[in-house]
């Protein structure tokens, strides 16, 4: 297990010995960014630590207000709402949805939030063939008396693929359905702005697409968000039982992610940076005959056909310093892989390190099997 003794940067302290770190989710490098560890700094000398109340009772501060704001801006909306965590996005918004559908079309490889965010009592859930527009398509027909909602990631977190929301939403549109799109890793990532998903397609203004956000991933803070018009923000903090019930985000968090969004909207430069980057490490290792998915994302999967082979490549490179996990992940489709996750933040000479073990593996493993005669 990796058990940290730093921050999460390019490089991490595990256990005493120093990592290259290609791991978690801190694609912009900002988890660590000095002008957000001086903005939380400043807020705790303020604040404190915790308002130690509900954001339904008197746990909202002034800053609170400000991140909502700030977050509004970004995304390009009336208001957003912030909230605990992430997780808790999807269980948030189909609550206070509820009544607008009664079936669920789920992606096959969606999240755990999104899978157990859906109410257990009168709603059907089917799943869908992964990123399979016209699958969707053909279950919708087959459930022509329901009203249907859509959910799937926007850019997967395991494979790094972002769902064809261009081909998905036609397909709901023309169902008369609701898209909700778990967004957790595009956040800051995807779209001319930073966006997601559906500004990456160019469906950024659908007033029936629904996005479920986080700061944990990209904006290196933590909590989680949604944005929209006065009117969904207002059924969250008038009708959300889980909203209502929980401890509003401590002022470190919240003082983070104003900090974050403000730098994340004034450098678009750190989101292109980080796509050339993993663009240019996924060529290389898809190059060496690994197998990989193929999207312009930070998140590249090293897909083998059985566990101890994934096992085997992770633990090789850690013992050679660097940190990519095998992930034994909860979702309904089974894989065997390593995750490497690109940061803005990652050297030169830490890709190609990174390229060069692949490489000694890669070569050391095919080696073996053909004195085993298996190649």
């Amino acid at each position: 297990m990796v058990i940290l003794n730093s921050e999460v940067g390019n490089y991490i302290i595990s256990n005493g010995r120093r990592y290259s770190y290609f791991a978690g989710n801190n694609y912009l490098g900002l988890a660590g960014d000095a002008r957000i560890k001086a903005a939380v700094i400043s807020a705790v000398e303020k604040y404190g630590v915790n308002f130690s109340a509900s954001r339904h009772t008197t746990g909202t501060a002034d800053i609170h207000l400000e991140l909502e704001s700030a977050l509004a801006c970004f995304k390009g909306k009336e208001d957003a709402v912030i909230f605990a965590s992430g997780y808790l996005g999807n269980s948030i918004l189909l609550e206070v949805l509820k009544g607008s559908y009664s079936t669920v079309f789920i992606d096959q490889s969606a999240h755990a939030s999104i899978i157990s965010a859906v109410p257990t009592n009168d709603t059907r859930v089917i799943f869908y063939d992964h990123c399979d527009a016209n699958h969707l398509n053909h279950l919708l027909n087959q459930n022509r008396d329901s009203a249907p909602m859509v959910i799937t990631d926007g850019l997967f977190p395991l494979t790094g693929e972002i769902a064809p929301l261009d081909r998905i939403f036609p397909v709901v549109s023309k169902h008369h359905g609701i898209l909700v799109v778990d967004d957790a890793h595009a956040t800051g990532i995807l779209g001319e702005m930073g966006k997601g998903t559906p500004e990456h397609f160019g469906l950024g203004r659908e007033e029936r697409i629904y996005q479920t956000e986080t700061m944990s991933k990209a904006l290196g803070g933590y909590g989680g968000f949604i944005s929209g018009n006065r009117t969904l923000t207002t059924l969250i903090r008038e009708r959300s039982a889980t909203y209502q019930a929980s401890t509003a985000l401590p002022p470190p968090i919240v003082a983070a992610g104003i900090a974050s969004v403000s730098i994340v909207g004034d450098n678009p430069d750190l989101r292109l940076k980080l796509l050339e980057a993993a663009w240019h490490l996924r060529e290389e290792i898809a190059g060496m005959g690994y197998r990989t998915t193929n999207d312009r994302t930070p998140i590249i999967p090293v897909i083998f056909d059985a566990p101890e082979k994934a096992r085997g490549l992770s633990r090789y490179l850690e013992e050679n310093g660097v940190i990519a996990p095998f992930m034994n992940y909860p979702v309904r489709k089974e894989m065997h892989q390593i995750r490497i996750t690109v940061s803005v933040s990652h050297t030169g000479g830490q890709v190609s390190q990174l390229l060069d073990l692949l490489n000694k593996w890669k070569k050391k493993n095919e080696s073996s099997k053909n004195q085993e005669g298996i190649y």
